[in-house]
């Protein structure tokens, strides 16, 4: 599953939203978190409190990014706060009780 595509980390093992800022989440080639613009890495602006609220922005040129790859980042970040708050656990890491 794309890393885009997910509501938790596998890196970082948190969610998404909560490590999207992180240098490791920019990938130049696809154009996520990235300006094609001005070839800067672009921002993510995250508030967690309830419900919550997700936004890119360039310092470059000022224009939040519009690309597929920009949307995939925030909706993947969104459905993460959404999951945060709904009080669905991921089931990605859970520990088998035997």
């Amino acid at each position: 599953m794309s890393a885009h595509a997910r509501t938790t980390c596998y890196v970082h093992r948190c969610w998404v939203h909560q490590c999207i800022s992180d240098p490791l989440h920019v990938l130049v080639v696809t154009g996520h978190r990235w300006c094609r613009r001005c070839d800067r890495t672009v921002d993510v602006e995250i508030d967690e409190t309830f419900p919550g609220s997700v936004e890119l922005s360039c310092d470059g040129c000022g224009v939040p990014p519009d690309t597929v790859a920009n949307r995939e980042v925030l909706f993947a970040c969104r459905t993460s706060l959404v999951a945060m708050h709904g009080g669905e656990v991921s089931t990605l890491y859970v520990v088998p009780d035997d």
